[in-house]
């Protein structure tokens, strides 16, 4: 799941280096995923059951509303606001998958929502309802992809990846089809293939193997090391400078992701430990 954030992480770089319309970004993007993703699964298992298709509609969904929200309010504004989805996950996961959120994920929560604040102190802005708006609610449609993401543990989730990036390439490109062409060049089409390929394909590659692994709760509190790393490729390479607060709210993120996994990976270790002594006796 850190390998998936940190692939995420990736589009912040890449995006700065097109300069083409959100939605056309968008539906490139994921027409080069869905490609990937379909080569390397060959034979997808598209059973179309109602996990399945909920996760792909769900993730559909946050790819567009991300993009509306990001066109009309601020982009830190957005990040925030669609990272409330750890507390939509801790809210209904033990509901709907019966995984209740340990003391140390709530405690790590706290931290982060602290650092996400910091994070973005110096760039959240008022005045944009609607994007605001949006972007919570993207929140929640991530929220709900991941939690039936969760539920095809025991399935193949990453066809629900292959159909929600399915989806928002045939969406996405046919409202492109009505907007101004996107000016090609070297630069900018190498960006988009980095975006698929990296950005998303790989991300899903292993999102999909992690989400069958970890909980929910988890896998949504490692995912906020995303906007964490963020600014950092984008620092090393193109040299934008992240200001103190930020990098103060990136470290207290990453500390309480990696303090709470820690954690809970003893916590699991322990009870494996007393379940097999259990046993021998």
């Amino acid at each position: 799941m850190v390998g998936t954030a940190v692939f995420w992480s990736f589009g912040g770089l890449f995006i700065k280096v097109i300069d083409w319309n959100p939605v056309t970004i968008a539906g490139a993007r994921s027409l080069i995923a869905a490609l990937f993703i379909l080569a390397v699964v060959r034979k997808p298992k598209l059973n179309f059951s109602r996990n399945q298709v909920i996760a792909a509609v769900a993730y559909f969904f946050t790819m567009l509303l991300f993009v509306y929200a990001n066109k009309h309010t601020t982009s830190a504004n957005a990040i925030l606001l669609q990272y409330g989805a750890p507390v939509y996950v801790m809210l209904l996961s033990g509901i709907m998958l019966g995984e209740r959120p340990l003391p140390e994920q709530i405690w790590a929560l706290v931290a982060i929502v602290f650092g996400m604040g910091l994070f973005f102190a110096d760039s959240l802005s008022l005045g944009h309802l609607a994007g605001d708006i949006t972007a919570v609610l993207a929140g929640i449609t991530f929220a709900i992809h991941i939690l039936f993401m969760r539920r095809q543990k025991e399935g193949s989730p990453l066809e629900s990846l292959l159909l929600g990036h399915g989806m928002t390439a045939v969406i996405a490109l046919t409202i492109s089809a009505f907007l101004p062409a996107p000016v090609m060049s070297a630069k900018a089409i190498a960006a988009v293939f980095g975006l698929g390929i990296l950005q998303i394909g790989f991300a899903a590659l292993l999102f999909s193997y992690a989400i069958k692994r970890i909980s929910a709760i988890q896998s949504s509190l490692i995912a906020i090391i995303e906007p964490a790393l963020n600014p950092v490729w984008v620092f090393l390479v193109i040299g934008e400078k992240p200001t103190g607060r930020a990098i103060l709210g990136g470290v207290i993120i990453i500390a309480a992701v990696v303090i709470s996994s820690i954690v809970s990976i003893s916590r699991a270790s322990r009870n494996g430990r007393a379940g097999n002594t259990e046993g021998s006796a």
